[in-house]
């Protein structure tokens, strides 16, 4: 990052100029580190909201199956009862 040329240059500026642009350095890589955190965070916002739409397809597929496994569990019953007479089931 610093050459002989930067060197020479800070030399005149002494302790200074040296705290100076550390200084610089330091806020421009808390700027760069804070836009990752930045980034970071948005891409986690984004990942959970893909998240819970994935969550609500279970749960509403969740919900059918159940809704169907009645339907075919009330439809088992009603075949396995015995015929009544003059009942749709009866062959007379």
């Amino acid at each position: 990052m610093f050459d002989g040329g930067m060197a020479g240059l800070l030399s005149q500026f002494g302790a200074a100029g040296l705290i100076g642009v550390l200084w610089i350095l330091e806020r421009r890589l808390s700027m760069r580190r804070e836009q990752q955190l930045d980034e970071a965070h948005q891409k986690m916002v984004a990942q959970q909201q893909q998240l819970d739409a994935v969550l609500a397809v279970v749960k509403d597929n969740t919900r059918a199956i159940n809704t169907l496994e009645q339907s075919q569990r009330r439809l088992i019953d009603l075949l396995n009862r015995p015929a009544e007479p003059g009942g749709p089931r009866s062959c007379s």
